[in-house]
């Protein structure tokens, strides 16, 4: 919730309606990330209207979507988790169809504004940009990364911190712990009230969060094939370049030192080694980070028949 004064009743009345006739025991988690109208007054007459159900988290200040929804699984007890936005953009409705579909047994249930009611060239362009590269290269394919309604089982989205714009990756850091993801379309509305809070600005932070997953993905276990990777191609190349100037001084007589490639070839082998030198020391704190807080490398869905010892 971020300056969402005049939505917020609307809002508490649609989710009741859609959570009211469910079997299930649930709960509405609403944190409020430091707004400056009265959403906070709403909310605590929320709160009092309906203590049962209803719990707030309050910020001090703002400290963005990622905070806000991180907080709001911490604070949160139930076992299904389901990310929702305050502005009415995504519909409160479509959340028992996404809970039949984790009865089903998927881990990871999807929001996918098929007929999104943005502005095309500030929002919904950059957006499709946005998940066709994170797609590609995170190899979880899904047409809606930056829709916040979502449904997760908790077990599959607590082991990892999230800082940035990282909630949009949930689904990808998910999927690592190999998690059963299925994507549905959902209602989407235009802005009622107040405006969008996010512009072409967040493209950037994006970005370079996503270098970030990857790195994490595919290296945070083993680094050493990163940078040693890198460190044996670099010095590869520097060898090259070395060979090319002995052939030159054996056929053509060409001084070798006289060169400026020599000294590039020296200081990328010198780069090679540090990157390698770099990879040792990475998989030293990995062990580190594994073994202090005996942490596992692997998750487990289920076990049958085994009894931890006490």
């Amino acid at each position: 919730v971020y300056n969402e004064e005049e939505s917020l009743p609307l809002l508490f009345d649609a989710i009741h309606q859609a959570l009211a006739s469910l079997s299930r025991s649930w709960e509405v988690v609403l944190v409020d990330d430091g707004s400056q109208d009265g959403s906070l007054g709403v909310l605590k007459t929320l709160a009092e209207k309906d203590p049962e159900h209803i719990r707030v988290v309050a910020f001090r200040r703002n400290f963005g979507q990622t905070a806000a929804i991180a907080a709001g699984i911490d604070y949160s007890k139930g076992e299904v988790i389901i990310l929702l936005d305050a502005d009415l953009q995504n519909d409160p409705a479509d959340i028992p169809m996404m809970l039949e579909k984790m009865d089903e047994g998927y881990d990871v249930v999807s929001g996918w504004r098929v007929k999104r009611k943005d502005t095309f060239i500030t929002r919904t362009l950059p957006s499709r940009m946005a998940n066709g590269l994170i797609s590609r290269i995170t190899g979880v394919e899904l047409h809606d990364y930056g829709c916040t309604l979502k449904a997760y089982r908790r077990e599959v989205i607590t082991g990892f911190h999230l800082y940035g714009e990282m909630h949009r990756f949930i689904p990808v850091f998910a999927h690592a712990v190999g998690a059963k993801i299925i994507e549905v379309p959902v209602r989407h509305h235009p802005r009622r009230f107040g405006q969008a809070k996010y512009g072409l600005e967040r493209i950037t932070k994006v970005l370079l969060d996503l270098f970030t997953v990857k790195f994490l993905l595919s290296y945070s276990a083993k680094p050493i094939y990163l940078f040693g990777g890198a460190g044996i191609g670099i010095i590869t190349f520097s060898t090259f370049l070395l060979l090319f100037l002995f052939v030159r001084r054996i056929f053509f007589g060409i001084s070798v030192f006289g060169s400026p490639i020599f000294q590039i070839s020296a200081m990328f082998f010198i780069l090679g080694f540090q990157s390698i030198l770099m990879g040792l020391i990475a998989e030293l704190q990995v062990r580190t980070y594994h073994e202090s807080q005996q942490k596992p490398t692997y998750t487990v869905r289920k076990t049958i028949n085994i009894f931890k010892n006490k």
